[in-house]
């Protein structure tokens, strides 16, 4: 439903400006397309029964400038004569933490007596009520002792590390569409009001630099990012786009399959392995590859 629609919403929106006198009326337009797009999922779930969520990772090309909007945990870097340009940032349970607890802190009742917004270094035993623990809350970056009272002994709000982080023990990214039927396993609460719909949207002037055709923006879901890094895709760019003439268009597709191929890995006794021998990613892999630049031009 996003990959349909969404783009008409970021369109209308667009349409909308009369004229684009900032650059922060692009971000407000992208970003109003979002929310639309959430409710739209809301009101219509309502009659078709239709469950689930998504991420959205987009990009807008408008009047010289790249406008890249992100909701969800995908990823897209600039690769730039070599150089990688994160364009955007994974929105989980543990770089939104801070988010997440102030929530919890200022709407108790969202966490229905079953969660607490303090995050301990581990799940609190009730033997050691009454004991120092290390904690922090939704205004603290380091850790601090308190003293730990029956009410530390709920669930946390935020749990785990890396891809094993958790939102309510249920889902492990915190911005995205839809997921609005989305509860708590075995109880009624419901997750949703924890999730953002809003998108980091960050801008790329084109104008400011002379980009040739291997300069490239890749988008990619996390199955591509949880087994490659970023400089290990500007690795690949540069590989694969130095094996094919400058004005080929199929070399920006092979490049997008290469790296899909790479992140899966290859067939073996014990599963798909990369060439380090550690497992292929298991999660979706999708990429695009967008050409910056041209022979001798401005792009």
């Amino acid at each position: 439903m996003a990959s349909r629609l969404l783009h008409r919403h970021i369109r209308e929106q667009l349409k909308d400006l009369k004229e684009v006198t900032h650059e922060s009326l692009v971000v407000g337009a992208i970003e109003n397309a979002f929310q639309l797009m959430d409710g739209q999922m809301a009101r219509e779930r309502r009659g078709q029964q239709v469950e689930g969520g998504c991420c959205a990772l987009v990009v807008v090309y408008l009047l010289g400038k790249v406008y890249v909007a992100n909701a969800g945990d995908s990823r897209a870097i600039i690769v730039r004569n070599g150089e990688v340009i994160p364009m955007s940032r994974e929105f989980t349970p543990e770089t939104e933490r801070q988010r997440l607890q102030l929530l919890g802190f200022l709407k108790p009742e969202l966490l229905g007596g079953e969660f607490t917004h303090l995050e301990f270094p581990r799940r609190v035993q009730p033997k050691e009520l009454g004991q120092r623990m290390l904690y922090r809350d939704q205004n603290m970056t380091g850790w601090a002792y308190k003293k730990i009272e029956l009410e530390d002994l709920r669930f946390p709000l935020v749990c785990g590390e890396g891809k094993k982080a958790r939102v309510m023990a249920t889902i492990g990214v915190t911005r995205g569409l839809g997921d609005h039927n989305l509860r708590v396993c075995s109880s009624t609460l419901p997750i949703k009001p924890f999730l953002s719909c809003f998108p980091e949207v960050r801008v790329y002037d084109l104008t400011q630099y002379e980009h040739c055709p291997d300069d490239v923006l890749v988008l990619g879901t996390d199955g591509l990012w949880d087994v490659t890094s970023d400089c290990e895709v500007a690795a690949t760019v540069d590989r694969v786009l130095s094996a094919y003439e400058p004005n080929d268009p199929s070399r920006y597709t092979a490049l997008a399959q290469a790296l899909v191929l790479g992140a899966r890995g290859t067939p073996r006794d014990r599963g798909w392995r990369l060439p380090n021998n550690k497992l292929g990613s298991g999660d979706d892999i999708s990429v695009f590859v967008i050409p910056l630049g041209g022979p001798g031009s401005y792009s």
